[in-house]
């Protein structure tokens, strides 16, 4: 993180959701669910939020879950299976071993990365052969709604949007994934919530590093 940085902790922590809020998690949850599986799974939330929300939901199933975020919830360290790492994607990210999980989701997160570059390369990283990470940004026409829902209507965090570094159409997202390490063909990458964000599945191979 940087002097420039504007967010006084993680999304969610200081400030309950709105339901502009919630129905841009619930729509992102979808997309995450249809493309991913997460039974016996070793998954990561990067930038997960205060309170883990959608991470929480899959415990159960996941054989584990690691948790990254500025701040957690104190429940969140409680549970046997989630290991909650406090701290900003920069740091934590080169501490995480490598080929270690399965499934790395990476969420509306980006976009407040000075380097995403890095970060995605992390993220190719620490996925073991055949997993699979699942990425959402804002889009550039999304930039127009959310400042909209945040400057003038007030019905999003301000603070969250001050803190944007950049937004994603498919085209700026691609050339990065594959900069990463993703091969093209394990890429999808596509527009959702009406054009407003951009989702990305990138699966790494089976025989990855054989």
């Amino acid at each position: 993180m940087t002097a420039e940085t504007v967010r006084a902790g993680s999304y969610g922590q200081h400030r309950r959701h709105t339901p502009v809020d919630r129905l841009g998690v619930w729509l992102s949850t979808r997309a995450v669910r249809r493309h991913g599986s997460f039974h016996r799974r070793r998954v990561a939330d990067l930038g997960c939020g205060y309170d883990a929300t959608f991470a929480s939901t899959l415990v159960d199933d996941a054989a584990s879950v690691l948790l990254v975020d500025l701040a957690l919830a104190e429940r969140l360290k409680e549970i046997p299976k989630v290991s909650a790492v406090e701290g900003s994607l920069p740091d934590v990210l080169p501490t995480l071993p490598d080929a270690s999980l399965d499934v790395v989701l990476c969420l509306s997160v980006l976009e407040h990365l000075w380097e995403p570059r890095e970060a995605l390369g992390h993220i190719r990283r620490v996925l073991a052969p055949g997993g699979t990470a699942l990425l959402n940004v804002p889009s550039w026409r999304g930039k127009r709604f959310l400042e909209l829902s945040a400057f003038r209507l007030g019905l999003s965090p301000a603070e969250e949007m001050d803190d944007h570094k950049r937004y994603y159409d498919p085209r700026d997202l691609w050339p990065l994934l594959v900069a990463a390490g993703f091969r093209p063909r394990g890429i999808r990458c596509h527009r959702h919530k009406l054009g407003l964000n951009t989702f990305a599945v990138c699966r790494v191979p089976e025989d990855a590093g054989a």
